[in-house]
Order: C-alpha cells, then sequence, then structure tokens
C-alpha cells in the first residue's frame, strides 16, 4: 500500500483510475466476478484482447472494500519479466533503498496487509508473474489478486472467469452510448443490429466503430465491414470467430484511416504506454509526416478513437489500447522503419533524462520528479534498447543508466536504478578504431560512480568500494578530473558512514576543491558540501558545521534548489541541539522532513523523525520520543542498516533510548515504541510534524509545521539526445 495511505478505520481507495466511459452491460459478468472474489483469493478473467476484460476487473475492483485499498499493476508495456516485481512494488507505492529484491520488499511490507491486487496484462509475462503471485498468496493471507490476461496463471486454487463478447442488446447499447459521445444518435434499427453482430460483440470493435458514425451510416459501415471481413477471414480456418472480427474491425479501421494518419498510428506503436505530444512531434516527424503536422493528425486518430487522450498529476498524455497498438507495431515492421524509430525514441528519452538532470537543480525539482514517474516506461524502455552488443548502444546505456542518478537517488528508486546501472556496465563496450580513450570511458565513469553511490546509500560497502575504486583507477588513467572528483566524493560519503571522520574530511575536503577548480556545482556537490559539514559536526567542530551549510542553504535558495536543501537543514538541526537550542532543532527538522517526505526520501525522513525523537525528549516528552523512535524503526528495514550501523549516526538514538528509559522505564518505553511501530510512513510523518489526523494522535502541545511550497511548473522540453561522448555537466 501507498506510504501516504492510512490505517485508521477510512478507506484506502488505491490507485485505481476513474473510468472515462459509462459502464455499459456485463451485469451477469460483474455479479460472477464479484462472487468469485468473495471465495477465492485468485482470481482470473481470461478472453481476447478487447472483449472488456480490463474495464469488467475495473468496475469488479472499485466496488471491493479491503482496509489497506485496492492496487492496479499494468504490466502490458513491459518486457522484461524481471521487472514485475519492480512493476508491483511501484504501483503500490512503496519506497526501499535497501538491496533487496523487490519480491522480499513486497512480502516485508505487506505483511498483515488486507488488499486487493489487480494484474493487469500479464499474459506475456505469464511465468514470472505467475512465480511472483504464488509468493505472495503463500505468505500474506489478507492478499487477493485478480489478474487480467489472454491466458491462465495455472495457479492452485485459481478460480477462472471466462469473459466472452457482448449480447446484442448489450453491444447495441453500447454502441449508442459511444456514438453520443461523438455527437451521433444511433437509435435501435435492423442495421445497428446487423452491425452489432458484424462485429461479433467484441466492445473493443464497437467502439472503433462508433467512431466512424460520424461520418458514414450504419448501413455504410455494414457495406464496407463486409468486404473487409471477408478478404482477411477467408482460408483462415483455425481461428476463432471473435478473434477474426477484432483484427479485422481494427483492420478496417486502419484502412478508412488518411495515409498519415495510418503512419502515425504505426510509429505510435514504439512508445510505452502513455506518450506526450512533444515526444511525438520528435520521434514521429519527418520521413512523410512533417512534425508541424502532428498536433493535426493526432486529433484525428483521438476522434475516431484510435488514441484516448487523458489528464495525468504530469499533464496531458496520450495512449494506445494494447490491442490497437499491436496492430500498429506490425505494421510498423512490415514498414521496415521500426528500428529507426525505436533509436529516435531512445533519442528522445535520452536527451529527457539528460535536461530532467539540468533541471534538477533548479525550482523545477518537483515537477522534475512527477515527469519522471510518469516517463519511467519510456526510459525503461529505452535502456532495454542500449542492451545491446554494439559499443555505441552500451555507452548510451551506461550514459542513461548514469544520468537518471537523481531518479534513482532524489525519487526512492535506489533498488531498480541499481539493477540497471548493473546490467548496463556488464553490456560492455568495447574499443572502436580511432577513438579517443577518454572519450570512450566517460558514460562508464559516470555509470561506475553512480553505481557506488546507490550501494553506499542501500549499506553495501564492498561492491560501493569496489565500483568506486575501478571509477578512480580508470578516471585517473584517462585523465578525467571531473570523473576523479566524483568517485572521491562518493568514496568520502562511504567512509562518514564507515565512521572514518577524519578520512571522511580528507576526501571530501579534496574533493569540493577539485569541483570548485573545474567550476562543477550542482545538487551533488552541494550534498558534497553537507556530508562534510556533518562529518565536521560529529567531530565537534559545530561552528565550521554552521557555516558550511548555511552557505548550502544559501545557494539552495537562490537556485529553488529542495532536496539538497533538506540535508543541510538537517545538520543545521543537530548543530542547533548539540548547541542546547531544541526549539531552533525542531523548527529546522520540520522543514527538513516536509522536504524529504515530498521526494520520497526514505533516507532523509528517517534520519529526521530520530532527531526529532531526541529532541523530543529534551523537550520533556518521553512517551511521544518512544513512539518515533518506534515509527523509525519500522521505516529503517526499507533504508537500509539502521543508522548505517554508525557510532556517530547512532548517538543520538542511543542518548534518546536512555533518557526515555530512565524516565517511563522499561515496560512503559517498550509499550511506547509498539505503538510508534504501527504507524505508516505518512502517519509518523504527520505526528513528528504535529499534524496528527483520524486515527494518529499528535503530540501533546505541539505546534503545527507546514510543508514548504511547490516549485514552479513547467520543465524545458529537449530537442535531441546529446552527443555521443556527452560530458557530466549536471554531474
Amino acid at each position: 500500500m501507498r506510504d501516504d495511505q492510512r490505517r485508521d478505520g477510512s478507506r484506502a481507495v488505491g490507485n485505481l483510475p476513474a473510468e472515462p466511459d459509462a459502464f455499459v452491460g456485463r451485469g451477469a459478468e460483474l455479479a460472477a466476478l464479484a462472487s468469485a472474489l468473495d471465495t477465492a483469493r485468485l482470481v482470473t478473467v481470461t478472453g481476447p484482447g478487447g472483449v472488456g476484460k480490463s474495464r469488467l476487473a475495473a468496475r469488479a475492483a472499485a466496488g471491493r472494500t479491503p482496509a489497506d485499498g485496492v492496487w492496479r499493476v499494468e504490466l502490458a508495456a513491459l518486457r522484461d519479466p524481471e521487472l514485475v516485481g519492480h512493476a508491483v512494488v511501484e504501483a503500490l507505492g512503496l519506497t526501499d533503498h535497501t538491496a533487496r529484491g523487490p519480491r522480499e520488499t513486497l512480502l516485508d511490507r505487506l505483511a498483515g496487509r488486507e488488499l486487493l491486487l489487480v494484474l493487469d496484462g500479464f499474459e506475456h509475462l505469464a511465468d514470472a508473474g505467475g512465480d511472483l503471485v504464488a509468493a505472495l498468496l503463500g505468505r500474506l493471507p489478507g492478499l487477493r489478486v485478480l489478474a487480467v490476461g489472454r491466458r491462465p496463471l495455472r495457479l492452485a486454487g485459481e478460480r477462472l472467469l471466462p469473459l466472452g463478447p457482448l449480447g446484442e442488446d448489450e453491444a447495441v447499447e453500447l454502441l449508442a452510448d459511444r456514438a453520443c459521445g461523438h455527437g451521433v444518435t444511433v437509435v435501435d434499427d435492423p442495421d445497428v443490429r446487423r452491425l452489432c453482430r458484424r462485429l461479433d460483440g467484441i466492445p473493443l470493435a464497437v467502439e472503433l466503430a462508433a467512431g466512424r458514425l460520424r461520418a458514414l451510416s450504419p448501413r455504410q459501415l455494414l457495406d464496407r465491414f463486409a468486404d473487409r471481413f471477408g478478404l482477411l477471414s477467408g482460408g483462415v480456418r483455425d481461428v476463432l470467430p471473435r478473434h477474426r472480427a477484432l483484427r479485422t474491425t481494427i483492420g478496417w479501421s486502419h484502412e478508412l484511416c488518411a495515409p498519415r494518419e495510418r503512419l502515425l498510428w504505426a510509429r505510435l506503436s514504439v512508445f510505452a504506454r502513455r506518450f506526450e505530444l512533444e515526444a511525438v512531434e520528435y520521434v514521429c516527424g519527418g520521413y512523410g509526416l512533417p512534425a508541424d503536422e502532428i498536433l493535426d493528425v493526432l486529433t484525428e486518430l483521438i476522434a475516431q478513437s484510435v488514441v484516448m487522450r487523458e489528464q495525468t498529476a504530469a499533464g496531458v498524455r496520450y495512449r494506445m489500447l494494447d490491442a490497437v497498438r499491436a496492430y500498429g507495431r506490425d505494421w510498423l515492421e512490415a514498414t521496415g522503419d521500426a528500428g529507426r524509430l525505436r533509436r529516435r525514441h531512445r533519442d528522445w528519452y535520452v536527451g529527457l533524462a539528460t535536461w530532467c538532470e539540468l533541471d534538477w537543480f533548479s525550482p523545477r525539482q518537483v515537477q522534475v520528479a512527477a515527469r519522471m514517474e510518469a516517463e519511467l516506461p519510456n526510459l525503461r524502455a529505452a535502456l532495454e534498447l542500449c542492451l545491446t552488443q554494439d559499443p555505441d548502444e552500451a555507452r548510451l546505456g551506461q550514459y542513461l543508466a548514469g544520468t537518471l542518478w537523481f531518479c534513482w537517488v532524489g525519487c526512492g528508486r535506489l533498488s531498480e536504478g541499481r539493477r540497471w546501472l548493473e546490467r548496463c556496465l556488464e553490456s560492455g563496450a568495447g574499443p572502436r578504431t580511432g577513438e579517443q580513450p577518454r572519450l570512450r570511458a566517460l558514460p562508464r565513469l559516470k555509470a561506475l560512480w553512480v553505481l557506488g553511490y546507490v550501494a553506499v546509500l542501500q549499506g553495501d560497502r564492498g561492491p560501493a568500494l569496489a565500483a568506486l575504486h575501478e571509477c578512480r583507477q580508470e578516471a585517473e588513467r584517462v585523465a578525467d578530473p571531473l570523473a576523479v572528483a566524483y568517485a572521491e566524493h562518493r568514496t568520502g560519503c562511504l567512509a562518514l558512514v564507515c565512521d572514518d571522520m577524519a578520512g571522511a574530511e580528507a576526501l571530501l575536503g579534496s574533493a569540493l576543491a577539485r569541483y570548485e577548480e573545474i567550476g562543477e556545482l550542482n545538487s551533488n556537490v552541494l550534498m558534497g558540501r553537507v556530508e562534510l559539514a556533518m562529518a565536521q559536526a560529529f567531530r565537534g567542530d559545530l561552528h565550521g558545521a554552521v557555516r558550511l551549510c548555511e552557505d548550502v542553504r544559501r545557494v539552495c535558495e537562490d537556485h529553488g534548489e529542495r532536496w539538497a536543501r533538506a540535508y543541510a537543514l538537517f545538520v543545521l538541526a543537530y548543530a542547533a541541539w548539540a548547541g542546547g537550542d531544541p526549539g531552533g532543532a525542531r523548527t529546522l527538522l520540520a522543514e527538513c522532513l516536509s522536504g524529504a517526505h515530498g521526494f520520497d526520501d526514505l533516507l532523509g525522513s528517517v534520519l529526521s523523525v530520530e532527531l526529532l525523537a531526541l529532541v523530543t525528549a529534551a523537550e520533556g516528552d518521553p512517551e511521544e520520543a518512544a513512539v518515533l523512535q518506534g515509527a523509525a524503526a519500522r521505516m529503517w528495514p526499507s533504508v537500509g542498516l539502521p543508522l548505517f550501523g554508525s557510532v556517530h549516526f547512532g548517538a543520538p538514538h542511543r542518548l534518546c533510548e536512555a533518557t526515555a528509559r530512565e524516565r517511563l522505564g522499561d515496560e512503559r518505553y517498550e509499550e511506547c515504541v509498539r505503538r510508534g511501530g504501527e504507524l505508516t510512513r505518512a502517519q509518523a510523518v504527520a505526528r513528528a510534524l504535529g499534524r496528527g489526523g483520524p486515527g494518529v494522535p499528535g503530540p501533546r502541545g505541539r505546534g503545527r509545521a507546514g510543508r514548504s511550497g511547490a516549485g514552479t511548473p513547467g520543465t524545458p522540453q529537449p530537442a535531441a539526445s546529446p552527443a555521443r561522448g556527452g560530458g557530466e555537466a549536471a554531474g
């Protein structure tokens, strides 16, 4: 369940999208599915493409009220079976910074929960999906799964609900409803009924036909469709009639499109799930389809129900149904242009990642984070294309995986980021004749230090040190001063969490000097200053730590940077507490926690809650301090080794525990910790900030702290991908 959902007696609504159109018919099937969900923990709706499986499942799921919500996982756009678990973790909104796999994360985070998981479009990933579902159902008694696909999962206890076409009356009703949406009135007459019979009651076929009623009458549609059906179905005896009807309907709709519309339809099939207009103009424009005509052609495809327009958190997006996309993909392959389109798709998303990395160091950080979440399926497709034996593709993959450091680190995707980084580095990139070693090494060096950084944050010290050591050695060999600085910086970060304060100060200080000499300034550089300040504070130099972090705070506010600023506030709060100012520390920590939680930054959130517990104990409320310690203890397993296993980072925790135990006694202290451990992360954050909601009693006598405002809207668009030897201007 999402970290911002409550388990306080109110319903956790989950992530089911609102239905864009009215739900027509299917009363008997809906009742049968509801009954199956009442008695079975795994129900699978099967049927051919376009028969309405997803819509029926969504309607049935919307009527369920499990305590921890209903969660839908879209798998149709996924191609890599190893990403199935990651997709479920992502859909549930679970943030996990550890090195453990997604299955372990799900088993841990869903323990004791009651929820319905809807797996939509699993058929091409049936083995991986089946293995995951079996493992989850075997260990999570509160879980029910509603699977949607063209075949069963073939698991013990699976209840199947095969879905057939609509009855004639329901098909007529659906045609009339959808035609009304196009401004056309349809009456129930013999032509309409013959059309619905010819469409075999396939809902997708009916909806595509409704889109044509703006220009043609039902009789005219019948005449055109009869010719097309006879042509495509002749001689094919081993295909079910409803399968022929669906493909014939899509093909017939394709035939009625203008040449430019057919061309765009085929080219749109390279996108995974949703896409934006600017991406379409770049990827699909040219070679018979000028970019400045794309909008008009796309508008026609929307009017014909080939493409759907959706309003999302990241802005307006478009998508095609799976069957429609598959038809377009077949046509694209037949044109021989698929390879070029996929490379243009990759280039756009490499360019988007580059621009967003630059924009991360700006007031638009919040918008960049939302953009990355929306574009993740297409970024995955771009990374997959790069995992080839071609040296150029391998280098682009390393560049892309490294450039997305802010998505992996700043947006709570360490586990998936590490997987892509390792795969891209393993794919290798051999030398090319006449190519400069430094130019060839740049993308690999970036991927190495980012991998080291991710492993440090996961508490995986051995692999972190190995990646950073390799990065530095190679960077020195090819004379890349920027990569040397990043490798040294992240090695200093590793020393910091390993309690080597002298080593951390030396390495971080040297890296910062290198950055200054090169002229590098971004969120990573500011984090280096914060980490140096933390080392100074741990060694007792509070004045030096405050001076450094006040400077970071000023630079962040000048640039609108919020992510690194939150960590600077944490160090300032530590210094305020150590200097005898718990009130000042609380104010700083409230702002720090709000910022970290807004970015799904578990590490920043849990460190803030730990220090707030100590501040609370110092203010004379040991019960609340123990509750906050319990809340932090629940968060740490999703971060990694609690407090990095560090003596210095763990000192505030030990002092808080000793203070609270002394005042409460062991029994009362343990009871308060247990209560804190029952809070979700969102509840813990709200409580720590004095904003307790229903079922989350807040601390006594505490003021309320508000969240800081969001950044300004509007993320610029990339025009194309960077040069192949692109540098590291934004880290």
